[in-house]
């Protein structure tokens, strides 16, 4: 099963299709963004691995909101066996909290247990989980730092992984969510790694869903950089589809959504749209949310496996390379 981050990366795909035909007027909204974000205030060093450092502070910033977060992907992965160091991994989710002693049982954790811990000991653990959680989701692996990994390591050595920039990144965006984005977040019951109803049909878990709201994380650096070495806060069209597809996921409107937001983490700025109002700006009309969930869940159920069927088709279809 595809997730809804690809598909709306994939031009080709019906979804990205679909949402662009459905909600065609996204300049504007960008455009605000941008200006309303101002720029980067944390960048990180060369030595940072970008894309795991953007899954490690989302999983930091659940557990300085949600009482009982779940690190069920976390668990996924090292079910999955695709990397040597499985005993790390319990190792580490037992010390968590989120398994029993035989492996069976999990839980949600309670990230006040671990409140005298230092802040390196979070931002590694938050980066062994990031981890763990490519192993489910990541096409490829090889080039894992896992692989560094063997059957004998244990939870030290996956903590170990995050070089000492990483560390020092994490505990700065860290320090400026809480500064400026944690105040920020409405109040209400708090649910993180959220799934749909239309979960089952196209992967997808939304990073914070409070008070009504759903949050998306974003932790990208913005725009090229400028002459001085600032940056420019950027909101890609994806991104904005990735938000709309979260919504239209929840066929039964069960979350009852107001409004969705963005965190953008490098740039200590929160971002709200009332719900509403975004998907009549973007559509440029009113539009009758329940119906398009209708459509959407046909879509992802009927269209979307179809083109991915003829897609491999294709690909099988197609003659090798001359050599």
């Amino acid at each position: 099963m595809s997730a809804l981050t690809s598909e709306v990366k994939d031009a080709n795909s019906p979804v990205a299709r679909w949402l662009r035909a459905r909600f065609p007027h996204h300049h504007e909204v960008q455009a605000d963004y941008r200006e309303a974000v101002g720029p980067a205030r944390v960048l990180p060093s060369t030595a940072v691995a970008t894309g795991t450092q953007g899954a490690a502070i989302d999983w930091w910033l659940r557990f300085l909101v949600d009482p009982a977060p779940s690190v069920r992907l976390a668990a996924a992965g090292v079910r999955t066996r695709r990397a040597p160091c499985r005993q790390a991994g319990l190792e580490l989710l037992h010390e968590l909290g989120a398994i029993d002693g035989e492996n069976k049982a999990f839980r949600p954790i309670d990230p006040t247990r671990f409140a005298d811990r230092s802040d390196e000991w979070w931002a590694r653990a938050c980066y062994a989980l990031a981890l763990l959680v490519e192993l489910y989701r990541a096409p490829v692996v090889d080039g894992s730092r896992l692989m560094r990994l063997d059957a004998d390591s244990r939870a030290a050595d996956l903590l170990a992984l995050a070089n000492d920039d990483e560390v020092a990144d994490l505990i700065a965006m860290r320090d400026l969510a809480v500064e400026r984005l944690l105040p920020a977040l409405p109040s209400g019951p708090v649910s993180s790694g959220s799934t749909f109803e239309g979960s089952s049909d196209l992967n997808a878990d939304a990073d914070l869903i409070i008070g009504g709201v759903l949050v998306d994380f974003k932790s990208g650096q913005g725009g090229r950089p400028r002459q001085d070495g600032s940056r420019a806060a950027t909101l890609a069209r994806a991104d904005l589809d990735q938000l709309l597809g979260y919504v239209l996921l929840d066929y039964s409107d069960s979350f009852t959504l107001q409004t969705v937001a963005i965190c953008a983490v490098r740039f200590g700025h929160y971002t709200a749209w009332p719900l509403t109002d975004l998907c009549t700006r973007m559509a440029g009309r009113p539009v009758d949310l329940a119906v398009l969930r209708r459509e959407f869940a046909h879509l992802v159920r009927a269209e979307l496996p179809a083109f991915r069927r003829e897609s491999l088709a294709a690909r099988v279809r197609r003659p090798a390379p001359a050599t």
